[in-house]
């Protein structure tokens, strides 16, 4: 099995959107004890904003247009190719109304972000999202941006409701029957799909979408969606293309050049209609949820699903989150999972211990997975850190400056968005040794 992902590695073009951009992690503001009247001296001396080296407005253009150096790669190879051209500090201009970005390489940059934040983070947002939400749908979002786009004091809120619910490590407890239950279905399947040499199809990829999204459903809906199974629904189907098409689209608008603020590009239409259907179907399923939850209630707290307690707290925001879920975590989990995978199957050394490993708490193929056998596994733990590290599921994370700050004696003015490029870092052999 694992060969067959070596080779669809290999052969596959990445699109840029499986790159995911940026995380939508944030945490309140973090405590720094410089000194104001230092900062204050440190940035008066820094060159300014305007020195940071750049490409021209056209400079980009012609870059971004087919045939440049910048078009048709991957997130991660465009970050490489900015890096080899302006250096750890570069700024990416902004273009048809989209603000300026600055780009960094260094570690020491982000943590200076972080602790420089502020009160409530701000971060780069996909517009797109927001201004659908906002003003295109908000009969359904009710002006929430969600944990993805959500900023400031607005993001504070909606997650002070769901971190009560979401980050409680007895949370986990309740789902891991069903999910060690999905994940036998699926290796039923493979046994089935794999050809004689043990490798599998070319489409094994959208096999692990349906794997990721049954598994998310159970968490964002507390229901088996039944997409494992070899007769799925039409909205079951379109559901995951439809999520790889808004990430491919939300690309080109936010990332790419576009002027879909000034006119509403067909690119612009197309994702408008693609999230409207996924709209339709993702709540559907919601309502299905709610509905049979109303109906039949947990008496016990400690049994009720993130669903189910969320709904007690703020229906609005439940919603929200598991729409949010469905959204996000089907193409994170299946490309995470993917870069694991790989990277077990470059290393049959590492599986085989892996393996031995697995065998202590799972010796025959029908033991099952349980929060009290699963404690123990730090070798499995190092493996799923090292596949995030090599091929993690988003390129990095952003922030706008909460003050003036200085990035490698560059002076950064207050609400500047800043990108931090970690993932051109992971496999640097200046921050990892090679074994």
């Amino acid at each position: 099995m694992l060969q067959s992902v070596v080779k669809a590695k290999r052969t596959a073009t990445l699109s840029p959107t499986l790159s995911r951009f940026w995380s939508v992690q944030a945490q309140p503001q973090q405590v720094t004890t410089a000194s104001e009247g230092h900062d204050e001296v440190e940035y008066a001396n820094a060159l300014p904003y305007e020195k940071i080296p750049r490409p021209s407005f056209w400079q980009m253009m012609v870059g971004f247009a087919p045939g440049g150096r910048y078009s048709n790669v991957t997130f991660p190879e465009l970050h490489r190719r900015f890096r080899r051209d302006y250096g750890d500090l570069m700024v990416m201009p902004g273009q048809f109304g989209r603000k300026d970005v600055v780009l960094t390489f260094q570690p020491d940059d982000f943590k200076k972000l972080f602790r420089t934040e502020g009160q409530w983070p701000n971060r780069i947002a996909l517009e797109t999202f927001v201004h659908y939400r906002k003003n295109v749908r908000p009969d359904v979002f009710k002006g929430m941006g969600g944990l993805v786009n959500e900023q400031g004091e607005n993001w504070q809120h909606f997650r002070t409701i769901v971190n009560p619910v979401m980050m409680q490590p007895k949370t986990i407890r309740l789902y891991v029957d069903k999910l060690d239950e999905i994940a036998r279905e699926f290796m039923g399947i493979i046994s089935e799909i794999r050809d004689e040499k043990n490798e599998m199809p070319a489409d094994f990829s959208q096999w692990l979408n349906r794997w990721a999204l049954e598994s998310v459903g159970v968490l964002a809906l507390d229901t088996r969606l039944g997409v494992l199974g070899k007769d799925t629904s039409a909205d079951t189907n379109s559901m995951i293309s439809n999520i790889r098409e808004v990430f491919e689209l939300c690309y080109h608008l936010d990332i790419l050049p576009s002027i879909w603020r000034y006119y509403k590009t067909p690119a612009f239409k197309r994702l408008m209609t693609v999230l409207d259907e996924l709209t339709r179907i993702i709540m559907a399923k919601v309502d299905e949820a709610v509905i049979r939850l109303d109906k039949n209630p947990s008496l016990d707290s400690d049994s009720q699903s993130v669903l189910e307690k969320l709904l007690k707290v703020n229906r609005e925001v439940a919603v929200v989150m598991a729409f949010d879920m469905l959204l996000a975590g089907i193409d994170t989990t299946s490309a995470a999972t993917s870069g694991i995978l790989y990277c077990l199957a470059k290393n049959p050394d590492k599986q085989a211990r892996l393996r031995e490993e697995l065998r202590t708490i799972l010796p025959n193929k029908d033991s099952p997975l349980t929060p009290d056998n699963m404690r123990n596994l730090p070798y499995l733990r190092a493996c799923i850190k090292e596949g995030l590290r090599m091929y993690p599921p988003v390129s990095g994370n952003a922030r706008s400056t909460g003050k003036d700050i200085v990035l490698q004696g560059y002076q950064i003015p207050k609400g500047t968005d800043v990108a931090m490029a970690a993932m051109v870092l992971h496999s640097g052999d200046e921050y990892f040794e090679r074994g």
